[in-house]
């Protein structure tokens, strides 16, 4: 025996469906990275991959976190790279480095945290010249865990992160 749905059902199911998406879409940053009062001026994909070397601390061989190398998306096109300071420079010249002042964990226990960062210096003049903050979100891998054996060897990690640029007001 075959089941049929009313059309209005139908519809009605797939605008619940994207209301829920864009729901999930909407949910607010942890209070630990929010940076309220401030605009977002940019949105940039990083694929890329968190380097990591041991070295001895404490007394014990460790995974401390080298350097990012990532390269910037909007769009699908290629216009930046993120790399060790933490900098992010856009193809039109102008870069940024930024500071922590917060973090959130990311979503799994393999995700790098979700980070914000206080703008501490800009160079040239472009796009991310106005920027005095940095939100790192939706971040996917780059997480290294267990024991090294070696210092002084290196372990990359991939992953990817969405970066959010404000500026105030």
């Amino acid at each position: 025996e075959r089941t049929v749905f009313p059309k209005s059902a139908i519809l009605a199911a797939i605008f619940l469906t994207g209301s829920l998406v864009s729901a999930v879409a909407q949910t607010p940053l942890p209070p630990e990275i929010a940076a309220p009062g401030e605009t977002a001026i940019l949105t940039l994909h990083a694929e890329g991959a968190q380097v990591y070397e041991c070295k001895s601390t404490d007394g014990a061989l460790a995974w401390v976190l080298r350097e990012p190398i990532a390269t910037l998306f909007s769009n699908g096109k290629t216009v930046g790279r993120h790399y060790a300071g933490p900098n992010w420079e856009y193809s039109d010249g102008s870069a940024v480095v930024g500071q922590v002042v917060g973090t959130a964990p990311g979503q799994v226990a393999m995700d790098i945290p979700w980070l914000k960062l206080a703008v501490a210096s800009r160079r040239g003049n472009g796009v991310l010249s106005p920027a005095t903050t940095v939100q790192r979100i939706n971040t996917v891998g780059g997480r290294l865990n267990g024991t090294c054996y070696k210092a002084g060897t290196y372990e990359s990690v991939p992953y990817s992160a969405d970066y959010v640029f404000l500026r105030k007001g």
